[in-house]
């Protein structure tokens, strides 16, 4: 239950409009999260090469978010990589 209320929370924190969901920014912010808390996970458990498949899934999806923002928007790209405390 506490993922869920984190996940609530970094929807209404990166949303452009109230129903808003899915945009980049959303996904990005959603995205970073899940790869903070695998991180946390691997660091206890190095053996778990099974997981660490979707993990790097993660980041490329991430990557491939973070490049098509930077294209679009720029300016929300920067404000988004502050936000989060992305070193690009």
């Amino acid at each position: 239950m506490k993922y869920y209320m984190n996940k609530l929370e970094i929807i209404k924190k990166h949303r452009i409009s109230e129903n808003d969901t899915g945009s980049s920014q959303v996904q990005i912010a959603l995205l970073t999260e899940d790869i903070a808390s695998l991180t946390v996970h691997f660091q206890k458990n190095k053996k778990d090469h099974h997981s660490k498949r979707g993990f790097l899934k993660k980041l490329e999806t991430r990557r491939k978010l973070l490049k098509y923002l930077k294209r679009t928007n720029t300016q929300q790209y920067s404000s988004l990589i502050e936000a989060l405390g992305l070193r690009k």
